[in-house]
């Protein structure tokens, strides 16, 4: 059950230290003199001054674009690896119109500031001519993504983005949820992604505000028009105050085929485009790669029809059927590629047999639902006195009240207690019917004994995330709150010294950890080293993506560390099941100690006592 929400602060959310955005967004329009957009194979085969423009074609001409992805660590592979899949899938007949990378976080930070900073899995471009070397790879378009804008390294990665001849430059969604380890200066981080948003206005061709809306507030609210919302608030912060454009992607977390459709038509209504690319549904791969197909046949479908209805400038993104297991390969991409253009082909047969009445009924109710909210939140700090027509005082504001914060205060429903998001959703987003399915399932799983020893225990568990991915936090947290169990908020990319001080602080008997981005032995090492400082020895239990990049690696690939995190004193969990036998351990372990139990209504009062804001 969410807690009321509390009144706003502008002194907390503006501190006077932020420099007024206006003066930000002349800035970055200065360097516009020495940092000017170059050209590139693409847009000279294409004879296109950007890639808005070219999109624009294509979406007049009705045909389909195509994204493929590339995940390898090295700049050299991946220059390959993105020539092959262009000229291979170009014999085979389907064009591959763009091209993605995988950078790693570090590039988040400021150049000069990345020595000696944490990696995870991703490539590292070091300036200007790495860019130019992936933008110059094919004559497709280099789309520069994640760990771009939003962080404090925005203004140098746009410089160098641009100047390779880049013009779609993300990710602005990365602003609102994205912190890096071991930084804490979001007036930094804001002012250099305002100063960059004025960098590209000031460009002579049009650059796409690339901005992944699953990456922002939008893939943890419960409400999809407060997902929809979003949009309009970052059109009104780029487009309107700051006069870039916006170029909207969405689909990780959008399983069900209707509701793909239904939200790109929404978008539609309220976006005039061109968008980047529809993502592929990644969390849906849960088989064989043979199963997979289906799961990737399901969304590019759905994807399809929705560009045949309404073509929008999104390209398609058909993810290799290997993607949950491993870094695919360059023929899997390429299968993936060539999939998908059959797909496109059989998509004129089978076009005309859906119904769209009760998607547009869906589109509806998600554009109202976004305007009401959108309108709401603008209001509301209007009301708190935050300057909304400032756009570096804006984006601060809405970073430091958070997803929930704000979804509480402004979502466009019906205040509810009992909801997710602590309002009935107008159209609930997927995950969280995922999410509270999954942990229902663990509970169930768990024999009675050992619920009901739980539930009497009193033990306390600490959770948070390594990084920014708190969907397998909040998955923890249902499971424990089914058994019974008081969790503490660890919080989500949260530094591992900070994670053991607000477990020691609550009193924590157990500490559990979600992690993802690659950094698995790296973050158990550094919470175990902060227990030991502590002269704390509580169990730590990580789960997630257990793996890493070796640091002796010629591959740059990461490999499984399951047993390496074993080493180090933590327990990998696979599953929920792993971290509920070791707390029925310590359950076991009062027992026979003999401790005293708390009552049911005292385990409920600790809960609220120990849950630590984000």
């Amino acid at each position: 059950m969410p807690e009321p929400a509390a009144p706003l602060d502008r002194a907390a959310l503006t501190p006077p230290n932020l420099r007024p955005g206006w003066e930000l967004v002349a800035e970055g329009r200065a360097l516009a003199r020495d940092w000017r957009v170059g050209r590139t194979p693409f847009l000279d085969r294409a004879g296109a001054a950007c890639e808005a423009d070219y999109k624009r074609a294509a979406a007049a001409e009705g045909r389909i674009m195509q994204h493929a992805h590339i995940g390898f660590r090295s700049v050299d592979r991946t220059v390959g690896a993105i020539a092959e899949v262009f000229d291979t899938c170009g014999a085979r007949g389907v064009t591959v119109d763009r091209f993605g990378i995988t950078l790693d976080w570090s590039m988040g930070y400021p150049a000069l500031s990345r020595a000696g900073r944490p990696k995870g899995t991703g490539i590292v471009l070091d300036g200007p001519e790495d860019f130019a070397r992936i933008a110059h790879a094919a004559p497709a378009a280099a789309h520069f993504g994640d760990f771009m804008l939003g962080l404090p390294g925005a203004l140098d990665n746009t410089k160098h983005a641009l100047a390779a001849g880049a013009t779609a430059i993300g990710n602005l969604g990365q602003y609102f949820t994205f912190r890096l380890p071991e930084w804490d200066d979001d007036v930094a981080t804001t002012e250099a992604t305002v100063q960059a948003l004025g960098l590209i206005a000031a460009q002579p061709v049009e650059i796409m505000v690339h901005s992944n809306l699953d990456d922002g507030f939008a893939g943890l609210f419960a409400d999809m028009s407060a997902t929809l919302g979003m949009v309009l608030i970052e059109k009104h912060i780029v487009e309107t105050l700051i006069g870039a454009r916006t170029s909207h992607c969405f689909g990780h977390h959008f399983t069900a085929p209707a509701m793909r459709l239904a939200f790109h038509r929404a978008l539609a209504k309220v976006t005039a485009g061109p968008g980047t690319m529809i993502f592929g549904n990644t969390v849906s791969y849960r088989s064989t790669p043979g199963g997979n197909f289906a799961s990737l046949a399901s969304y590019l479908q759905a994807d399809i029809w929705a560009l045949r209805r309404h073509h929008t400038g999104h390209a398609i993104n058909p993810v290799p059927v290997s993607e949950n297991e491993r870094i695919p390969d360059v023929e899997e991409i390429i299968d993936a590629q060539v999939f998908a253009a059959r797909m496109v082909a059989h998509a004129a047969d089978s076009f005309d047999l859906v119904s769209f009445a009760e998607v547009d009924r869906n589109a509806d109710i998600l554009v109202n639902g976004a305007q009401r909210f959108a309108g709401r939140v603008l209001d509301g700090l209007r009301a708190a006195g935050v300057d909304t027509a400032d756009p570096a005082a804006l984006m601060l504001a809405l970073r430091r009240i958070g997803p929930k914060r704000l979804e509480a205060l402004y979502g466009p429903g019906a205040s509810d207690s009992d909801a997710w998001g602590g309002r009935k959703a107008l159209i609930p987003a997927e995950w969280v019917e995922d999410l509270r399915r999954a942990a229902g399932g663990w509970v169930a799983l768990t024999p009675a004994p050992v619920r009901e020893r739980l539930r009497a225990s009193g033990i306390k568990v600490c959770v948070g995330a390594s990084d920014v991915h708190e969907h397998g936090k909040m998955l923890i947290d249902e499971v424990l709150a089914g058994l019974g169990l008081a969790i503490i908020d660890g919080g989500t990319s949260v530094d591992a010294a900070d994670l053991v001080a607000r477990a020691l602080r609550g009193g924590a008997d157990a500490v559990a950890v979600s992690t993802y981005n690659g950094i698995a032995l790296r973050y158990a090492r550094e919470v175990r080293d902060a227990l030991a400082a502590a002269a704390a020895d509580l169990p730590l239990c990580i789960g997630g993506r257990l793996n890493q990049v070796p640091d002796d690696s010629n591959s740059g690939l990461p490999v499984d560390v399951t047993r390496d995190i074993a080493g180090v004193g933590a327990t990998p969990c696979a599953t929920p099941e792993a971290l509920i036998a070791v707390l029925d351990g310590i359950a076991r372990r009062q027992e026979r100690a003999g401790a005293p139990q708390p009552s049911p209504s005292t385990l409920n009062t600790e809960r609220s006592l120990c849950a630590f804001p984000e």
